[in-house]
């Protein structure tokens, strides 16, 4: 299998598709680094601190979530505004997964830098507001949204559940949450997700080097393998929306192959979505 970029991330995250721009992006989350490939080659943006995830603005910007909060980067210049703080004070904590949801807005995940339990938090921005909206959570990931924007998706990884949250149409939590998949008994360890067109969730897997996708229901549709161990975040892009781009990370890994850490690029089993833009 051959890597669509063979720069080796620590930990690859954040992978999403830019519809105006035709490229993936995705985060080399310690090392700070924004990651991209077009027509010309491998594209880098060093950020200087930690950042884990975004979403896109217009052909020229993207929201930005890192260590401290939310930030608008301007990919000609390199330069940055700050759009809001995130736990900014708490010098413990980082930002981790996130995504675009359907209304505009911007789910993103905190967590402790050494993984303590219960340290993190689900934030929402949203037409500046800014809200917390799951507590007490470790590692947040799998945040992604149904086509219609009125279900959420995420997990807490060391639970290996996976919960779907109904929202109201504005985007914003709506009732009570209900267990979608617990991967446990299968020793699975949930990480980053995308839903595709078929209405599938799509979740990397850390630690089996693969992304699963199951149905509506919960039932297991099939497994796309990449080259690296830990995959990370899925991103469904291309011109027909029908490639599967993953991270993966080195991280916690013993003398890694040069697989490890790079990022992939395989025929999706169904096509995704279009990844919607955000409101600022």
């Amino acid at each position: 299998m051959t890597p669509f970029d063979d720069r080796s991330c620590f930990l690859g995250e954040g992978a999403f598709w830019h519809p105006l721009r035709q490229q993936f992006f995705w985060f080399d989350v310690l090392e700070g680094r924004l990651l991209s490939r077009d027509a010309s080659g491998p594209l880098e943006w060093r950020l200087g601190r930690i950042a884990s995830a975004a979403g896109w603005v217009d052909e020229n910007r993207l929201l930005v979530a890192t260590e401290t909060g939310l930030t608008v980067l301007d990919l000609t210049s390199g330069t940055e505004e700050p759009l809001v703080e995130i736990e900014a004070e708490n010098f413990a904590t980082r930002s981790n997964d996130g995504r675009a949801d359907r209304q505009g807005g911007f789910w993103v995940g905190t967590m402790d830098k050494t993984a303590r339990p219960h340290a993190g938090t689900i934030w929402r921005w949203y037409r500046g507001t800014l809200r917390a909206l799951v507590e007490d959570i470790t590692i947040p990931n799998a945040i992604c949204f149904a086509a219609d924007g009125r279900t959420a998706f995420y997990t807490d990884t060391p639970t290996a559940k996976v919960w779907r949250q109904p929202l109201d149409p504005e985007g914003w939590p709506e009732g009570e949450r209900a267990l979608y998949l617990d991967l446990a008994p299968q020793g699975l360890s949930p990480d980053g997700a995308v839903i595709d067109s078929s209405g599938a969730f799509c979740v990397a897997c850390w630690g089996d080097g693969a992304v699963l996708r199951f149905d509506p229901e919960g039932k297991l549709l099939d497994r796309t393998a990449v080259g690296g161990s830990h995959a990370s975040c899925p991103a469904l892009g291309g011109p027909d929306l029908a490639e599967l781009l993953v991270t993966t990370a080195r991280e916690g890994i013993d003398h890694p192959d040069p697989a490890q850490g790079q990022t992939w690029l395989v025929p999706a089993p169904a096509p995704g979505l279009p990844e919607p833009r955000i409101l600022l």
